[in-house]
């Protein structure tokens, strides 16, 4: 009885991470194929006509800090996926409910569990560590121009990474706002190998004028093991690749560095081949607040001294935890 106990707790925990992209896939699926066939296709046309109606009625909410739900944030579901790696929130300092903070997360990794599980539900308790902090875990723009999808991240507390958004929740809604942004995106995902902490930071500044304008406190975050959940192999450009770079320089376009990579970790199994993420801890520290003065439009060199002073906060974060969480005394943070 005891080991079918076991069992079932490691399914239902495999299972709850399983779904977490195909549910996301499938809610957007489903407008994006069934509105035009109801619209075109179908006497239904009106229900796409109204749902189209909404979305454009209802489009400042995600700016605004959405419609976050608290029982969607506590869904047990989030506590079997925490479980499954298992994903902790460490907390180093308080934060005050009379101020605003730009959490900065990093590193990205391949899905970003860490900062999900963290910031976006109630899993690992972060209404209990930091009371009177309401957090949004910011996210590219164009996830809210999809229905439904859009109704089910707000609901968990996401909001774009927009500077509209950014400004309103950080100067509109009063104090004791934190967004999280996890500021490598999608370059440093290249990056995330097992074993590396190298971070895409060197020239992502936008977020410091962001905190400067709002005069929001910097807190730097680290999610030590976010990069040890996949196995990553990249490939260089080829040749098909760069052919596709020259013909974009003909043409006028902006030509992009182009990379293909693929992920693997295991599979319904222990020790098998497959999507799912392995079971190893993550766990995300949050330190200490740096103060922000507000400075409206900050020149060039006032933004870079404070990007440098995040640096080295970041930097102070990972040097005191990094032992403490599985990496080795002579591992160093490097930042591109």
């Amino acid at each position: 009885m005891v080991f079918s106990r076991l069992d079932l707790q490691e399914g239902l925990q495999t299972l709850s991470v399983l779904q977490w992209i195909p549910v996301y896939i499938l809610l957007g699926g489903i407008p994006i194929l069934v509105l035009p066939y109801l619209l075109v296709f179908t006497k239904f046309w009106s229900l796409a006509v109204l749902t189209l109606a909404w979305l454009i009625y209802d489009w400042d909410t995600h700016n605004q800090g959405g419609r976050r739900s608290a029982w969607v944030r506590n869904w047990t579901l989030w506590k079997y996926f925490r479980n499954y790696f298992p994903i902790k929130l460490v907390k180093t300092h308080d934060l005050s409910p009379e101020r605003n903070y730009l959490i900065i997360n990093h590193p990205h990794g391949i899905l970003s569990n860490g900062a999900y599980i963290n910031f976006a539900t109630e899993a690992t308790g972060f209404a209990q560590l930091f009371p009177s902090i309401t957090p949004f875990l910011a996210t590219l723009e164009g996830v809210f121009w999809i229905p439904v999808v859009r109704e089910y991240v707000m609901s968990v507390g996401v909001c774009p990474v927009s500077e509209f958004a950014l400004n309103y929740l950080l100067t509109q809604r009063g104090t004791g706002n934190a967004v999280v942004i996890v500021v490598g995106g999608a370059a440093e995902a290249l990056l995330c190998h097992p074993g590396a902490t190298t971070l895409v930071l060197k020239n992502r500044k936008g977020f410091v004028k962001v905190a400067l304008n709002t005069g929001a406190y910097l807190v730097p975050s680290y999610s030590f093991g976010e990069n040890e959940v996949y196995n990553q192999e990249t490939f260089p450009e080829g040749t098909w690749l760069r052919f596709i770079q020259r013909t974009c320089q003909k043409i006028g376009k902006t030509v992009l560095r182009l990379n293909l990579c693929t992920f693997h970790g295991r599979g319904f199994t222990r020790g098998s081949w497959g999507f799912l993420p392995f079971n190893q801890p993550i766990t995300t520290v949050v330190g200490e607040p740096l103060p922000i003065p507000r400075i409206k439009n900050p020149d060039k060199e006032t933004v870079d001294k404070y990007h440098a002073l995040y640096i080295s906060a970041l930097r102070k974060l990972f040097d005191q935890h990094k032992v403490e969480y599985g990496l080795p005394e002579t591992q160093e943070l490097t930042i591109v």
